[in-house]
């Protein structure tokens, strides 16, 4: 497990995204997480698309079963899976900011809450399936975050995971001036190997029945992160501001470490794809 010079906790990722918000939003748009190509040529727009509806797919969703998307964001995942496969989601983020913008932008069947999902006050088994998709980074205690998932879904719920994952050969210089910085930058308490998350898992009573490697995939994204973080520095006042004066600035300097870790192999992207023991309920 990396683990950064500078702990990193709750109260340091809420801060995070609440003051860079209007950057992630002019860099990222309104998904902040990666995009998965799949023939090479699609736009951004339809790459971070095509990365929600393989989660959609992978979950075997069905219309009016009842989903949680784990460190939710704007919202934007849940809106499009509530949207295209009639499901009802919960959303829960850390994030004030983003939970402004997700009310702002309401779907019927989606309820962006700002909670904790280490003390988040669902009930026993009351999710058909979860997701969390680049979250699972930012959660202080991992194994927490999979006993969390593991109590609130119902037996038979499935459980899709998209991770930023340190390489297992990692070391030396790959974890001092790349993957303990994106850490600390990126205010990730910790990053984990496969089979860290493989063994966190299956110590929280899930079955992982699938995972797939899809480092080449998705790393273009910070290229195209980078390009529209350099054009917003010069038309921008805003963005200028927040790099030069926010406390989370450091996050920009990330981008070219990303960029490197993935080129690399320091650091890899993964989708895991697990379930909980037990007969698949019919949706309510």
């Amino acid at each position: 497990m990396i683990v950064p010079d500078i702990s990193q906790n709750a109260v340091a990722v809420a801060d995070h995204y609440d003051e860079l918000d209007p950057m992630y939003r002019r860099v990222w748009g309104e998904h902040v997480h990666h995009g998965l190509w799949a023939t090479g040529r699609e736009t951004p727009a339809e790459a971070v698309e095509t990365l929600v509806d393989t989660v959609g797919d992978r979950l075997g969703l069905l219309p009016g079963q009842a989903c949680v998307d784990i460190g939710c964001g704007y919202g934007a995942t849940a809106r499009r899976l509530a949207m295209t496969r009639g499901v009802r989601v919960t959303g829960v983020t850390l994030s004030a900011e983003q939970a402004r913008y997700a009310a702002a932008h309401p779907v019927p069947g989606v309820d962006v809450q700002v909670r904790d999902w280490l003390d988040n006050g669902l009930a026993d088994a009351s999710a058909d399936a979860a997701w969390a998709i680049e979250s699972s980074e930012h959660m202080v205690d991992k194994p927490g975050f999979f006993a969390e998932a593991h109590r609130v879904l119902a037996p038979g719920g499935r459980f899709v995971i998209c991770a930023w994952l340190a390489g297992t050969d990692a070391s030396g210089w790959k974890v001092r001036h790349l993957l303990e910085p994106i850490c600390r930058e990126g205010r990730l308490p910790s990053m984990g190997a496969l089979e860290e998350y493989e063994a966190m898992a299956e110590a929280a009573g899930f079955v992982v029945t699938g995972y797939e490697d899809v480092s080449r995939r998705v790393a273009r994204t910070w290229m195209i992160c980078a390009r529209r973080l350099l054009k917003a520095l010069f038309v921008d006042r805003e963005t200028r501001q927040l790099a030069l004066g926010a406390r989370n600035r450091g996050a920009i300097l990330s981008i070219p470490r990303l960029i490197l870790a993935y080129r690399t192999g320091a650091m890899h992207y993964g989708i895991f794809t697990l379930s909980k023991a037990g007969e698949h309920r019919a949706p309510r």
